[in-house]
């Protein structure tokens, strides 16, 4: 009895996706690309890592993208192996709570730092700042609830439409999705960093101000919303 429901479960969960996303495979793969680059492009906290780092690397952007992935491939997997049991998992109130207030207040701690060594930094030194864009994409992407959120719910569904096509697929799709973030924050960190000699000491010290304010305020949203839900 317990094998048909979990059959019959998991032919829903291929159906929900089917219908929410294509049964054919090329338009199944550009709505991955546009929710993808619509998702990474939205300002966050990597994004503002992506920017402060490449200030001084033109890579950055490529080993952010690989920290991100450091964490990002194993949630995939995560997904992938438990289906919509993921978004039931990050509703509970425990779990949203507990990745709020970790994940807030990592984001405060590297906020403020970016925010207290803005003026080093902006004249050529690491300031406090002296961890690698690789563990900047792991620590920012690890201390952003949004991220799990977003993988809870609308990375759940486009988990479950590659999973409809078949194994080979979803692989196939974690690439594609990875690739949209290697190319964004690629560009981001390329872009700040080809344009940094038009930047005055002043700009440079309010870009990464801002930089860390951005993570700040994230940092607080994040402790705030789970709490106030509980509340």
């Amino acid at each position: 009895m317990q094998g048909t429901d979990y059959i019959s479960k998991s032919e829903r969960w291929l159906a929900v996706a089917s219908e929410l996303f294509s049964d054919n495979i090329w338009v199944f793969f550009g709505f991955v690309i546009v929710i993808s680059l619509s998702g990474v492009m939205t300002p966050g906290p990597v994004f503002a890592a992506a920017v402060a780092k490449g200030y001084k690397d033109k890579m950055a952007g490529i080993k952010i993208a690989v920290g991100h992935g450091v964490v990002e491939f194993p949630l995939m997997l995560l997904i992938a192996v438990i289906g919509l049991g993921a978004e039931q998992l990050f509703e509970e109130p425990g779990v949203k709570l507990g990745i709020g207030l970790v994940g807030g207040i990592l984001l405060i701690f590297l906020g403020v730092t970016m925010i207290r060594s803005r003026k080093e930094i902006a004249e050529g030194g690491e300031g406090q700042i002296n961890w690698n864009a690789t563990t900047a994409g792991i620590l920012t992407t690890s201390a952003n609830p949004y991220f799990f959120i977003w993988w809870a719910t609308v990375g759940v569904a486009l988990i479950l439409n590659a999973q409809w096509f078949g194994p080979i697929v979803v692989v196939v799709f974690a690439v594609v999705h990875w690739s949209c973030d290697l190319a964004w924050y690629s560009f981001t960190s390329f872009a700040v960093y080809r344009t940094k000699h038009l930047w005055t000491p002043l700009v440079h010290e309010i870009v990464f101000g801002i930089c860390g304010a951005i993570m700040v305020l994230f940092g607080l949203y994040f402790i705030i919303g789970p709490t106030a839900e509980i509340a």
